[in-house]
């Protein structure tokens, strides 16, 4: 599925490009602070430092900014999930830090991960689907490095069905660090917590050295 085309009325995409990011910079923090339906596109356009004719220069609706917002985040993520992740470790070991990677990623992210997750929703059908087909890239990247292990006889033998449910755990699991914070955070460091979840999601597929 391609990339939405927004409508803009300017044609410099230098220019675009620059705008937008002002205008997706102060929209997330007006989401955070009020969430996407309460917030009006004046106010976007007042916290991104242009007038209100100006935003619509660049955009076609309110929806188009959500939009903006959801794809940049997950840009976001996926560019700092591969920075984190080393290239040189392979099977158990790079499953592990696929995981250590995408939690810390939901850490370092957490009010934007929670917004794109809330506030999705609201998105236009075509929209939304092309939000969550960058959501399956990101669990198929968690995939790949459970089929690696697997095949290499880190883990268990898994069959495909196993492996998409195991990224999708992980996935979810990760993102559970953001989403129940109010406890989950109270109970113990990112640390603590990557440990405990690394144990639960892959002790039983550890392979016994012979």
């Amino acid at each position: 599925m391609q990339k939405k085309k927004v409508p803009s009325m300017v044609k410099d995409e230098q220019l675009i490009q620059i705008r937008r990011e002002q205008l997706i910079k102060g929209a997330v923090k007006l989401f955070k602070e009020k969430g996407f339906h309460r917030t009006t596109t004046r106010e976007m356009a007042k916290e991104a430092g242009f007038s209100i004719g100006t935003l619509y220069e660049y955009i076609g609706s309110k929806e188009d900014v959500l939009y903006l917002v959801c794809d940049s985040i997950y840009e976001e993520v996926r560019t700092r999930l591969d920075a984190h992740l080393a290239k040189n470790e392979a099977g158990m070991d790079r499953l592990r830090q696929v995981i250590a990677s995408l939690f810390k990623v939901m850490d370092e992210m957490q009010d934007e991960v929670l917004i794109m997750y809330q506030e999705a929703k609201s998105l236009p059908k075509e929209s939304l689907s092309y939000v969550l087909k960058k959501e399956a890239e990101m669990t198929a990247l968690v995939e790949s490095a459970v089929r690696e292990a697997s095949e290499q006889g880190s883990i268990a033998p898994l069959d495909p069905t196993e492996m998409e449910i195991l990224a999708n755990n992980i996935m979810v699991a990760g993102q559970m660090w953001t989403f129940r914070r109010w406890t989950v955070q109270k109970a113990c460091t990112l640390s603590e917590y990557t440990a405990v979840q690394s144990k639960l999601l892959l002790s039983s597929l550890t392979v016994e050295a012979k």
